[in-house]
């Protein structure tokens, strides 16, 4: 996309981003349908990955979830843009957020905060909701886009609502805002080639960070799951858990392992949300054939 189109992009943002949220909804689902014979990829990975998780389903059943999957994440696109340039009055009455007592007391006593969640199709709007209820944003850790132009949108878009964001492969940075006492969302369920380990998530192995409680001790921070869903009324649920007992155990393998279980019991809860249509499952243990 050529940089002079970016303030178009700009002025089509703002007045997405304030649609009422029936509105946007639907429109997202009309995207969907339009934009359906291109999403053919992402179908095609949301559907393997949803036969190889939820093999209980029959076959119709799981088809109707990973295309469902599909329009969520071309709703969640306008959802970025809400996150990004709605103004606060627009967001009133969206979220019901639980659980900042334990933020709260984690930052009271001097610690950051990694709050670690999921690739679920809304993560930025849940983000912003959760910045609205505080009065104040947690960071967000981000993989940088290619291109030079969307991306020095994006980190502008970003900047203005939770500050400067940090790269997915900044350790330096996440240990300086972590070790300021600052918040931080971040999540590790997308395929990883470094410092991994296969850990079951739907019973199938998934190449799985574990360097996060690593990062949690050297930065004298606590771990804190975030997590979210929409509602059929629309209306996000935002909730802070307390710490999982127990993690980090000591055995980063095995605390991996947690944290997919963990996430696993809340893609349950709503799993059309979930983002299939990433290769979750592209690197494999050692002689098993590729999936996709």
């Amino acid at each position: 996309m050529a940089c002079a189109l970016l303030p178009v992009l700009d002025l089509l943002a703002k007045a997405v981003a304030r649609l009422p949220q029936r509105a946007l909804l639907g429109l997202g689902r009309a995207l969907a349908w339009l934009a359906w014979p291109l999403l053919r990829s992402r179908r095609r990975v949301a559907r393997i990955n949803v036969d190889l998780c939820v093999p209980g389903l029959d076959a119709a059943a799981r088809r109707r979830l990973a295309d469902a999957s599909v329009v969520n994440t071309v709703i969640g696109a306008l959802e970025l843009l809400r996150a990004w340039h709605a103004p606060p009055a627009a967001l009133a009455g969206l979220a019901e957020v639980s659980g900042l007592e334990h933020l709260r007391a984690a930052q009271a006593r001097g610690q950051g905060v990694l709050l670690m969640c999921g690739h679920f199709t809304h993560t930025e709007l849940a983000v912003r909701l959760l910045g609205e209820a505080l009065g104040h944003s947690p960071r967000v850790v981000v993989r940088r886009h290619n291109n030079a132009c969307l991306e020095a949108w994006f980190e502008r878009s970003r900047a203005a609502v939770y500050g400067p964001s940090i790269g997915k492969k900044d350790v330096r940075g996440l240990l300086r805002a972590l070790s300021g006492g600052e918040a931080v969302v971040y999540s590790a369920d997308q395929n990883f080639t470094y410092q991994k380990a296969f850990v079951p998530f739907f019973g199938v192995p998934a190449a799985t960070l574990t360097a996060t409680p690593d990062l949690v001790r050297r930065a004298n921070a606590v771990l804190l799951p975030f997590w979210y869903r929409r509602g059929d009324d629309g209306r996000y649920r935002v909730r802070i858990e307390a710490p999982w007992p127990g993690w980090p155990s000591g055995d980063a393998v095995e605390d991996a392992a947690r944290y997919m279980r963990e996430l696993e019991t809340v893609v349950r809860e709503c799993p059309e949300q979930y983002l299939w249509a990433h290769r979750r499952f592209k690197t494999r243990p050692p002689g098993e054939p590729p999936v996709y």
